[in-house]
C-alpha cells in the first residue's frame, strides 16, 4: 500500500482547485490503481466536497467525513484503474470554509 498525502489551505481550495495539481504523483509512466481516498479538515464534517477523476473520467465523489487529518478509518474505496501517463485529479466543488482541506490516497501499482 503506497499512501499518498496531500494538505491545502482553505484560501487556496477554492471551487475548480485541482488538490493535486502539485503532487509528484499526480501522473506516473506505467499503470496504477487508486485503491481508495479519504478526505478530511474545513470546519465541520461534510463542509467540504471533491471530486475525483482518472484523466476526464470522474471515479468518484468525496466529502470531508471529519476535521483534522484522514488516516485509515477515514478511506473509502475507489477501485479505478489509472492508465500509464493519465493523470489523478481532486477537483473542489465545495470549498472548505476554514482549516486546510487533507487528502490521503491509496495508490497501487
Amino acid at each position: 500500500m503506497a499512501l499518498e498525502y496531500v494538505s491545502i489551505a482553505a484560501a487556496s481550495a477554492t471551487v475548480d482547485t485541482d488538490l493535486l495539481s502539485d503532487a509528484v504523483f499526480q501522473s506516473a509512466s506505467r499503470g496504477r490503481q487508486l485503491i481508495a481516498a479519504a478526505l478530511t479538515g474545513s470546519a465541520a464534517a461534510g463542509d467540504s466536497e471533491v471530486r475525483l477523476a482518472v484523466g476526464s473520467v470522474q471515479v468518484g465523489k468525496l466529502f470531508n467525513s471529519n476535521t483534522g487529518f484522514p488516516d485509515n478509518n477515514d478511506l473509502f474505496g475507489v477501485g479505478a484503474g489509472v492508465p500509464p501517463n493519465t493523470a489523478l485529479h481532486a477537483y473542489v466543488v465545495d470549498a472548505p470554509a476554514t482549516n486546510p482541506i487533507n487528502m490521503v490516497l491509496d495508490i497501487r501499482g
